[in-house]
């Protein structure tokens, strides 16, 4: 693997861009963006992953720290998750979106794992 310079160079960075940008504009249409609560709490999560992302190697603390804020960042991407089920449960979302923007933070979880895995001593 090469040498990542910047926390914009990391996959599972510029996949959670995606799924942020995505999210954001799910949340602008129809009940989803009436929803304030729902809306706000999907969108703080889907910033987490980005943001735990960048923090953590911004910190420079080792690769133990980084970890730890990928794995945060984990956390954020499965609360958003479930919070498109409940967008779909309350019909904010057409099947066919919940299951792109669902696709798309699974895709972000897997880099994720792969790169905790990648960092982990011993693999």
């Amino acid at each position: 693997m090469a040498k990542i310079e910047r926390f914009e160079d990391i996959e599972a960075w510029k996949k959670a861009r995606v799924l942020s940008n995505r999210v954001y504009a799910a949340t602008n249409a129809g009940g989803f963006a009436r929803d304030f609560e729902l809306r706000n709490q999907i969108r703080r999560a889907v910033i987490s992953v980005m943001s735990n992302i960048a923090e953590g190697f911004e910190r420079g603390g080792g690769d133990r720290e980084f970890r730890h804020f990928l794995s945060i960042a984990k956390g954020s991407a499965g609360e958003v998750r479930a919070q498109l089920y409940v967008a779909l449960d309350n019909a904010y979302l057409t099947p066919a979106e919940f299951d792109e923007l669902t696709a798309l933070a699974m895709e972000v979880s897997r880099l994720l794992s792969r790169f905790m895995q990648y960092l982990a001593p011993g693999t």
